[in-house]
């Protein structure tokens, strides 16, 4: 089981927000984003921020550091190791098959992720048999898009994106053709882009908020 950090739901738990951070962070990286949302008592949302296992990232010298999958290539159709997403995907799986037998619904758990995290959380969603309340996925893409109709097994899932226009890290443009993809599927997705780099800002966590209680309300 991934090890995580957490933000204990305000009176009563009842629904949960799985947040995966991006390469070289660590859960603590988001933590502090918990309380700013400021979400309402009523909805009695915990926060669980799991850490990517360390290992060997090829594009950074073989270093070790917190990553989700090694990267190979900076070239966006190779970025992703395929096999290492299917691996962390399983063990996000298994996060929130945690919650279900803890009893919070599958339609009152968040599945989100920054970058790195929201490739994991893009492939892991559809290819659950349960339904989550919504996905997340902010300044990502898609790890191997041309499988996911072959492969997804959930017929509707909402989908929240946001994406930094001047973004080095993750050009916009791959982030545009997840979303397009995930529409051709059917998906229930919203797009909305800042002008800033690879990062969160004050406007997109207004935003996210607003996606957050319409969904866990």
């Amino acid at each position: 089981m991934l090890e995580f950090v957490e933000y204990a739901a305000k009176g009563q738990h009842k629904a949960t927000v799985i947040w995966l951070h991006g390469l070289g962070d660590s859960g603590n990286g988001f933590l502090p984003i918990a309380p700013e949302l400021d979400l309402p008592e009523s909805l009695g949302v915990r926060f669980v921020f799991p850490h990517a296992p360390i290992q060997p990232v090829t594009i950074n010298g073989g270093m070790e550091m917190r990553a989700w999958y090694d990267i190979k290539s900076m070239e966006l159709e190779n970025r992703a190791d395929e096999a290492g997403v299917r691996e962390s995907a399983a063990a996000v799986a298994q996060l929130i098959e945690q919650e279900i037998a803890a009893g919070i619904p599958a339609d009152k758990i968040i599945l989100a992720g920054f970058s790195q995290g929201g490739v994991i959380s893009l492939h892991l969603a559809p290819r659950l048999s349960d339904t989550l309340a919504g996905v997340m996925a902010l300044s990502t893409y898609m790890c191997a898009p041309q499988k996911l109709g072959s492969e997804a097994i959930q017929p509707a899932l909402n989908v929240f994106m946001a994406h930094g226009s001047h973004d080095p890290v993750v050009p916009m443009q791959a982030g545009q053709t997840a979303y397009n993809t995930l529409v051709e599927q059917g998906y229930d997705v919203s797009w909305q882009d800042y002008p800033m780099e690879h990062q969160v800002c004050i406007e997109e966590l207004k935003a996210i908020r607003a996606w957050l209680i319409s969904r866990l309300s």
